[in-house]
């Protein structure tokens, strides 16, 4: 079976929509606006993740569609299957869905960012130099880069504390 690969923001809508009792896609509650959060809807429709069907409650419409009125988003088991989520089933699946595989890793193999991810993983953590030194970055871009793509866009917990000698120590508590 091919493993789906999916972005940060996919793995987040989608994680979210999964542990919803109805596997709805909205209300939306990745850091992402606008016509962003369309084109990531239009993406996981396009590989079967997410399915339209008749929208209940007006704050979850997707579209309005002239022949079935307000359509809203729902995860399939595909969805589940791509997050590794096992188990648990939304009402209109049926049992032939595929066997789930291991939940992705957040970021690709081989990038700055997963480098980053895997320093601040370690019990020792990382500084900022340690990071700009690995990943040949300036330090204000670590700094950035931790605060905006790491806490705000990913949403992880990335704690940092002064060490004498050393100075910050940054950790991300799994």
């Amino acid at each position: 079976m091919t493993q789906i690969q999916l972005s940060e923001t996919q793995t987040v809508i989608l994680t979210t929509a999964c542990a919803r009792e109805d596997s709805l896609i909205f209300p939306v509650t990745a850091p992402i606006k606008g016509g962003a959060v369309g084109n990531v809807c239009k993406s996981l429709l396009k590989r079967g993740l997410i399915e339209e069907i008749p929208a209940a409650d007006p704050n979850t419409v997707w579209r309005h569609d002239e022949e079935q009125g307000p359509v809203t988003l729902r995860a399939t088991a595909l969805a589940r299957s791509a997050l590794g989520l096992g188990g648990e089933t939304i009402a209109a699946d049926t049992d032939d869905q595929p066997k789930p595989g291991p939940a992705p890793a957040i970021g690709r193999k081989g990038t700055k960012q997963a480098t980053l991810i895997a320093m601040l993983k370690r019990p020792e953590g990382a500084t900022v130099q340690q990071i700009a030194e690995a990943n040949e970055w300036e330090l204000h871009t670590v700094r950035g880069v931790i605060s905006g793509v790491l806490k705000k866009k990913l949403g992880l917990a990335v704690t940092s504390e002064k060490v004498p000698e050393v100075g910050r120590i940054y950790r991300i508590e799994e």
